[in-house]
């Protein structure tokens, strides 16, 4: 009785674990694309620098997860008085990156993979050789709850969703960084199906998680 009750605890508190991390980040509200903002004439341009603009994700299946990069190449958002009227940047999709694995466990494998480079599972994932690279473009910032969330069309694999997340906007001198709070994307909305259960019904415990974790940090100077 002791070591059933003992048991029960540990896979208790083991499903705790497992739902604190997953409640750290909030699922984006996703919907069809929508109208993007055209700034006014009395709006100032912020051009994004690469170098200081990057993407970080994490990908996970029941065995465990991958974490990684995408780079941000170009793009420029439109202020008026500190708040942004609107604003684009470029994903470079040929520059996935996976940083929880070195050249000895997989490295390569899994980022080839993840862009579609190995021959015959080219659609796996991102299919970079196709589509090269996504956009997001703004269509809204509204105070809502205390926080400032974001609107706008993210377009990869030629499949346009708008979604909407919480971020912080940092405006001084001649620079803007627009950082998000970490939420998720249900990949399969951008048709994205590779071992998803929500598609595949006989994957057992093979699959990996439709969400993918996500968080933007781009900056842009005058």
């Amino acid at each position: 009785m002791k070591r059933t009750s003992l048991n029960i605890i540990i896979i208790m508190l083991i499903t705790l674990g497992v739902s604190s991390c997953k409640e750290g980040a909030k699922e984006s509200e996703t919907s069809d694309a929508k109208q993007t903002l055209a700034p006014t004439q009395e709006a100032t341009p912020y051009t994004v620098t690469s170098e200081n603009s990057t993407i970080a994700w994490l990908g996970s299946k029941p065995t465990g997860n991958h974490t990684g990069t995408i780079s941000v190449t170009q793009g420029a958002f439109y202020l008026k008085a500190a708040t942004i009227e609107s604003g684009k940047f470029v994903i470079d999709m040929n520059s996935i990156t996976v940083t929880d694995l070195d050249q000895n466990s997989g490295k390569e494998s899994l980022e080839s993979h993840l862009k579609g480079t190995v021959e015959g599972k080219e659609g796996d994932f991102f299919n970079v050789m196709q589509y090269p690279t996504a956009t997001f473009e703004v269509t809204g910032v509204a105070e809502l709850a205390g926080k400032t969330m974001m609107s706008g069309n993210l377009t990869m694999l030629s499949i346009s969703q708008n979604i909407s997340f919480p971020v912080q906007v940092t405006s001084q001198d001649n620079m803007v960084q627009v950082k998000s709070e970490t939420f998720t994307i249900d990949r399969t909305k951008w048709g994205i199906n590779y071992g998803s259960k929500s598609i595949f019904d006989n994957l057992g415990d093979k699959f990996i998680d439709d969400d993918m974790e996500i968080t933007i940090d781009v900056t842009a100077v005058m």
